[in-house]
């Protein structure tokens, strides 16, 4: 089974990549981010047209989140622990697996910038909420995989300059430490199960050059349960697509995990 994870930024610019990535890598799942649009402006037909099945959680302007799949799902929208949250930024599947069941979910975690103000208070909250959220989740021991744009450097290797960084919501020791209580709930970044190299990105900005210099930053993740970690065959981070006309600032995380046992 492969699994993707991609903030598209923007669905309706990018409709014919994200169809041409479909097409070309075929993922049996793919967890899209920063939609930009509500659930009836998403392209359903066109993907559907390809073989998935959509889920869409849209926001009119920000924030959406999706779950395309080759298998009909079950889907729940939203993160638990504040009803009165709503930005659209994550969303739950059951996608079955020859006798079994895997558990996907697409996540746009808040950037949080300016860190002195509200805003990081809410990113600081949201990640409280989604280690309450797994934490519910793992001892149902299913291969649970829990995919996207976490706005996280996790460390020094995951950005060109860490010195640029500091001050920034993404790379505050508070967010850091929320990423790491996350991971310490026993789940495994996909990523750094198979490499510990340095200079992995996810993103290049549009300014200044940082695609062309390689000035980049890894901030989508993959995270895994022990279950799914068992299953890990690969990661590919699909550069090209940073090179291609009118781009994504992000491109897809893969992961392909092996048949159910």
């Amino acid at each position: 089974m492969q699994i993707a994870t991609w903030n598209v930024n923007s669905v309706r610019q990018r409709t014919e990549h994200l169809l041409r990535y479909l097409r070309d890598k075929a993922p049996d799942v793919l967890c899209l981010q920063e939609l930009k649009c509500v659930d009836e402006a998403f392209p359903h037909a066109e993907v559907e047209a390809l073989g998935y099945n959509v889920a869409v959680q849209g926001q009119k302007g920000f924030n959406g989140v999706a779950i395309l799949a080759k298998a009909p799902i079950e889907v729940t929208r939203g993160l638990p622990g504040d009803p009165s949250d709503e930005h659209a930024r994550y969303i739950e599947a059951l996608v079955p697996d020859g006798a079994g069941i895997v558990r996907v979910a697409s996540i746009y975690l808040p950037n949080g910038n300016p860190p002195q103000t509200d805003k990081y208070a809410y990113k600081l909250a949201w990640m409280d909420r989604l280690i309450a959220h797994a934490r519910s989740l793992l001892p149902l021991e299913e291969p649970l995989v829990l995919a996207g744009d976490y706005n996280v450097i996790e460390s020094a290797r995951d950005c060109y300059d860490p010195a640029d960084w500091i001050g920034d919501a993404l790379y505050l020791p508070d967010t850091k430490a929320r990423f790491h209580a996350l991971l310490n709930l026993g789940l495994t970044d996909a990523l750094r199960a198979t490499t510990d190299a340095a200079g992995l990105y996810t993103f290049w900005d549009y300014q200044a050059g940082a695609w062309q210099k390689n000035k980049g930053i890894c901030i989508d993740h993959v995270l895994l349960s022990p279950q799914a970690a068992d299953r890990l065959v690969k990661v590919s981070i699909d550069k090209e697509l940073r090179g291609e006309d009118k781009p994504s600032d992000h491109v897809p995380v893969r992961i392909e995990l092996a048949s159910a046992a």
